[in-house]
């Protein structure tokens, strides 16, 4: 069966319960993958993992080669990609420790390498990005979330910022009007160069924290943000070990 392949966000720079058979170093046009990709067992199904910001968690959103980091996980045979995304909750329903499966993306990104069709090769593209995570993988998701008990909100439009600070309670705002239910800082351009790239992709985000002017505290910290996020690593190692093992 061909691997299923996961991007590690924050907090999951390596994955529990992975047992590791070798990890492997993937020359692509593009340049330098975030780490080696690791290629493991998780229950009772083979799988790929890569962290998008390295192993030492020391790659900010705008500097991951997100193109080599893809086109390196399709090179060891992916089709099925999973991208973990710790994001900020804006709208009432995406409260801290949340699980999502968007179905929505809305970039605000500037200056990242969007395109594997950079006018250096061959032809320009045009692809269709209508919808622009893989439905099958989506419901997948979702039906792997329901399999080991949690509860999940299975649509929601996340909005992708450059970062790597955090955004002002004004942008959020602004972000709200727009129809943004969730923030995050890496879903762009990750998803339409899988897209590109002929990969079956979709995200399983986590809320860590409530979006800038969102929370009773009035300030984020990363206290916070690790503390929730410690609440949703095991359940989410729970949701991909049935989604590669059903699957």
């Amino acid at each position: 069966m061909i691997p299923l392949a996961i991007i590690g966000g924050s907090g999951f720079s390596g994955l529990p319960s992975l047992l590791v058979s070798d990890a492997q170093t993937v020359a692509t046009p593009f340049g330098e993958t975030s780490a080696p990709v690791t290629r493991g067992r998780l229950g009772d199904a083979e799988v790929l993992f890569l962290p998008r910001h390295g192993p030492s968690h020391h790659l900010p959103p705008h500097r991951i080669n997100y193109r080599a980091n893809l086109w390196a996980l399709r090179n060891c045979g992916a089709e099925h990609v999973v991208a973990l995304a710790a994001v900020g909750g804006i709208t009432p329903r995406f409260a801290p420790t949340v699980l999502a499966v968007p179905d929505q993306i809305i970039d605000y990104t500037y200056g990242r390498e969007h395109s594997i069709h950079d006018g250096t090769t061959g032809t320009v593209e045009h692809i269709d990005l209508t919808t622009p995570y893989c439905e099958e993988l989506r419901q997948a998701l979702i039906s792997a979330c329901t399999h080991t008990g949690q509860t999940v909100i299975d649509t929601g439009v996340y909005g992708a910022t450059q970062g790597p600070r955090l955004e002002t309670a004004a942008e959020i705002r602004r972000y709200e009007r727009d129809g943004c239910d969730m923030v995050g800082m890496t879903g762009m351009p990750e998803a339409s160069l899988a897209r590109e790239l002929g990969l079956c992709y979709a995200s399983l985000a986590f809320v860590v924290n409530w979006a800038a002017g969102k929370g009773d505290d009035g300030i984020i910290t990363m206290q916070e943000i690790e503390a929730n996020l410690a609440l949703c690593v095991e359940r989410i190692v729970g949701v991909l070990t049935n989604l590669a093992t059903v699957r």
